[in-house]
């Protein structure tokens, strides 16, 4: 296959996840994100947190929460657990990996703020421990997830909200979780502006 055929293959598979993903996920969706505006309108916080690639989608909600997506707006309440490198090099060598981000719940996690976890897989162990942190504290996990939902999806509880991408390939699980994270955005930010003039 040529490089441009195979480019536009590649937009096309995107595209083709995509649609078959919005069935299933847009209810679910919905519901994550009246649950993190409910929070936020309570006066709590966003908390996300994700390896790699999931780390910096983790990132990209927190800025667009903290700053502006689309509209002007006073700054919501999101921390990416990801981006204190002091802090999780400390972490990781005095205790271990598998601690970076439950340590960052349990420390600035109060009941009824929301976690964001993020794992391709469903299995990143970071995450999981950074879940059961966060069910310590009585507070909601939304988590984005992929090819199943791994240990994740068996760890959420009646509470949390499993945004799982219905497909197996990390580079398509992750295009999903890019437009859900817009998604949830959109839906904060139209709950909390009501819509646009």
């Amino acid at each position: 296959m040529d490089p441009v055929e195979r480019i536009r293959s590649h937009f096309a598979a995107s595209a083709e996840v995509k649609l078959a993903a919005a069935g299933p996920m847009a209810p679910l969706i919905a519901r994550a994100a009246e649950m993190m505006t409910g929070c936020l309108l309570a006066d709590g916080r966003i908390l996300a947190c994700g390896n790699g690639g999931s780390a910096a989608d983790a990132q990209h909600f927190a800025a667009e929460l903290v700053g502006r997506f689309e509209r002007e707006r006073p700054g919501l309440p999101a921390i990416a657990l990801t981006t204190d490198t002091s802090l999780l090099t400390a972490i990781a060598n005095d205790y271990s990996f598998e601690q970076v981000f439950s340590k960052q719940v349990r420390a600035l996690g109060r009941r009824g703020d929301v976690l964001l976890a993020i794992s391709t897989s469903g299995n990143s162990g970071n995450v999981i421990d950074a879940i059961v942190a966060a069910h310590e504290h009585e507070m909601h996990v939304v988590a984005l997830t992929g090819k199943g939902g791994g240990r994740i999806g068996e760890l959420l509880g009646e509470g949390d909200v499993n945004l799982c991408v219905p497909h197996a390939r990390t580079a398509r699980i992750q295009e999903v979780h890019l437009l859900t994270i817009h998604c949830l955005c959109d839906a904060i930010d139209h709950t909390l502006l009501g819509d646009e003039s």
